[in-house]
């Protein structure tokens, strides 16, 4: 625990929280609500590698350092706790300063859950990409599990020059149930120009979410944005990856978004692997 420093979550019903330092993760109460703030900072360490100078998780959003790759530092989310519950403002704050090279991925699935209050809970996530570096964002699926309400919002900040891959994949409830209500937005700036404004809502509530204009009876969904420098020069041709599940769009600037469908979490993965080597091969094609 020694490299996430302060791990705590703060209460709106419980006692001041205790000193940073090791601890066993506080339970929940009856009727309560988190709200915790996690940050990694990714720095160049002087020998073509990339160090964690910044490495603070807090409540649920455990960090944890793991095998780094050549030139790139590596970070696991781990759950420290469940959640995020309804009610819940959790946030993670990831800056990757020029010529860093960092790669974020998580233990597991992250559950959605129903909460006491009746309140929606929120997970906002901040991206910030330097000149010449690079952000691989890599998560488990996010599930929807029935009765919650969930508002994710990541905003992402690149420079001209940064390269970034981002997957995010919804799976809308567990197996046998209904989805709970799952809201998410993304929103990209390359450069400082708007390069990517996307809002998804599914589930009980949101309109016609089901139906065939939208997941068509489809329980997973997903997308997979790539931004490259190259793609400035050289953008790429709009195609269809999958008949009726996945399709890759050119965006309006250095980046594509791949975005699928599929009836389960398995079949979404596959789907968005292809659209990721694909990718891969139109950036270095160009």
């Amino acid at each position: 625990m020694t490299d996430l420093g302060a791990a705590h979550a703060h209460r709106t019903d419980g006692p001041a929280p205790r000193p940073p330092g090791p601890r066993r993760p506080a339970a929940r109460g009856p009727a309560s609500e988190v709200r915790a703030r996690a940050r990694i900072t990714a720095a160049p360490d002087g020998r073509g590698g990339t160090a964690l100078p910044e490495l603070a998780g807090d409540g649920p959003l455990a960090l944890r350092r793991i095998r780094a790759g050549a030139g790139e530092a590596r970070v696991c989310l781990v759950g420290a706790m469940a959640g995020p519950l309804g009610g819940d403002r959790l946030g993670l704050d990831v800056r990757v300063e020029a010529g860093a090279a960092l790669s974020v991925t998580s233990a597991a699935a992250t559950l959605a859950l129903p909460g006491t209050t009746g309140e929606p809970a929120r997970y906002d996530v901040r991206l910030t990409v330097g000149d010449g570096a690079v952000l691989r964002w890599l998560p488990e699926p996010l599930v929807s599990v029935r009765g919650s309400r969930l508002h994710v919002a990541y905003r992402v900040h690149l420079a001209p020059t940064a390269r970034l891959v981002l997957r995010e994949e919804q799976v809308l409830g567990r197996a046998g149930e209904p989805p709970g209500r799952l809201v998410s937005r993304l929103t990209v700036r390359s450069g400082g120009r708007p390069l990517l404004d996307q809002t998804t809502d599914y589930g009980p509530g949101a309109p016609a979410w089901d139906g065939p204009a939208v997941l068509a009876g489809n329980l997973a969904a997903g997308q997979l944005l790539t931004v490259a420098p190259e793609f400035h020069d050289a953008p790429a041709e709009p195609c269809v990856l999958a008949p009726g599940r996945a399709v890759l769009t050119p965006l309006p600037g250095p980046g594509t978004l791949a975005t699928a469908v599929a009836p389960d979490a398995q079949l979404l993965r596959t789907l968005l692997e292809d659209a990721q080597s694909r990718t891969t091969y139109l950036h270095q094609k160009a």
